[in-house]
């Protein structure tokens, strides 16, 4: 087994720091990726710090938008060839015969989808999975995607998590030309739903309460902006929106946002509070109205979330960093200090 220098948290209160790793060898369906770039997600710190309760194995390397180059292939592998440009997501295994694996939906295994970190691999050895702040993994070739865009790789990177996440629920939604759609939260899933909403045709607004989002909410492309510094700003355009896309992280009240939607309009909750959200039942059964979660993508809809990205040059919006700035990183990013998302530029591990 390959020991592989690595960036990960020996306990929920120690920082980010090097470690060595021990990949598995390479097995006939796999493939070993050079990692070349890794974007940080914010699940990258409530796992590092144990903010969910309870469920991180330490140590635990963080990392899930990962894009390298295939170093190696295991005799079985069909789909890559060494040298070639891949991406390796939130996933790196299921139970692939469970009814929702064997419909292409491996990210809602009955099982449990096996994470790309802080996992146990479904092999009985008992190993953990380690994520992208790492000079190489090594994944099954069903769960590694393909890349083809050559010259802004820190700009797909994120699109493994923060943009499958927001692609998903409004390509669920249907969103198309003649809808309206409002996106709650301008930060790295906020600023690609809008991305995709104006590219699948859309009337898009972001609702936000800095007024310093303004300039960016329509540099991304959204055709409106709506301050809101407190629930009456949202009252004058109740029962607007066909679509409301929700990626607010910290605890708030649903119920404003609810009645936004129009008739069978539909809140679409991709940010993760902390504590459970507050919902009124009035607000949700005027209108037919309805909450619908999503969680990232298959690997197909991410496949096809990458190619419409290619055709269509659509990127995050990043800024690159050194893995040994990770923790400022972290810092910055607790605080909103970012624009949209922090990639780690792995030559520097």
């Amino acid at each position: 087994m390959p020991s592989v220098k690595a960036y990960g948290a020996a306990a929920s209160t120690a920082p980010i720091a090097p470690l060595t790793i021990e990949r598995r060898s390479i097995r006939p369906a796999d493939v070993q990726v050079e990692i070349l770039y890794c974007g940080v997600c914010h699940s990258d710190i409530h796992t590092a710090r144990n903010e969910w309760g309870g469920s991180t194995v330490y140590p635990v390397v963080p990392g899930h938008e990962i894009i390298g180059k295939v170093k190696a292939v295991g005799s079985a592998v069909s789909r890559f060839k060494v040298g070639d440009t891949v991406g390796v997501g939130v996933m790196v295994d299921s139970c692939r015969t469970c009814e929702n694996c064997t419909h292409h939906q491996e990210h809602h295994c009955v099982e449990g989808m096996t994470g790309t970190y802080n996992a146990l691999e479904r092999d009985g050895s008992g190993w953990r999975t380690y994520g992208g702040y790492s000079k190489e993994i090594v994944t099954d070739e069903k769960y590694v995607l393909q890349v083809k865009e050559k010259d802004n790789l820190m700009g797909v990177a994120p699109l493994l998590c923060a943009g499958i996440t927001t692609y998903s629920p409004l390509r669920y939604a249907k969103v198309g030309p003649g809808m309206k759609v409002a996106v709650v939260g301008l930060g790295g899933l906020g600023h690609m739903a809008v991305k995709f909403a104006v590219a699948f045709g859309a009337n898009v607004t972001v609702i936000s309460t800095s007024p310093s989002k303004v300039q960016e909410a329509h540099s991304l492309g959204a055709h409106d902006f709506i301050l809101a510094k407190n629930a009456g700003a949202l009252q004058p355009f109740a029962s607007s929106f066909d679509i409301v896309l929700d990626a607010i992280s910290a605890d708030h009240d649903y119920t404003p946002y609810l009645n936004l939607l129009r008739l069978d309009g539909k809140l679409l909750v991709v940010g993760l509070p902390e504590h459970q959200p507050k919902v009124l039942p009035f607000a949700l059964i005027k209108n037919r109205r309805s909450i619908i979660g999503s969680m990232i993508g298959s690997i197909a809809e991410t496949q096809e979330m990458l190619d419409f990205c290619f055709e269509k040059k659509i990127y995050a919006e990043v800024e690159k960093i050194d893995m040994a700035y990770i923790n400022e990183a972290y810092e910055r990013m607790i605080k909103g200090d970012i624009k949209y998302r922090f990639v780690i530029d792995l030559s520097t591990l």
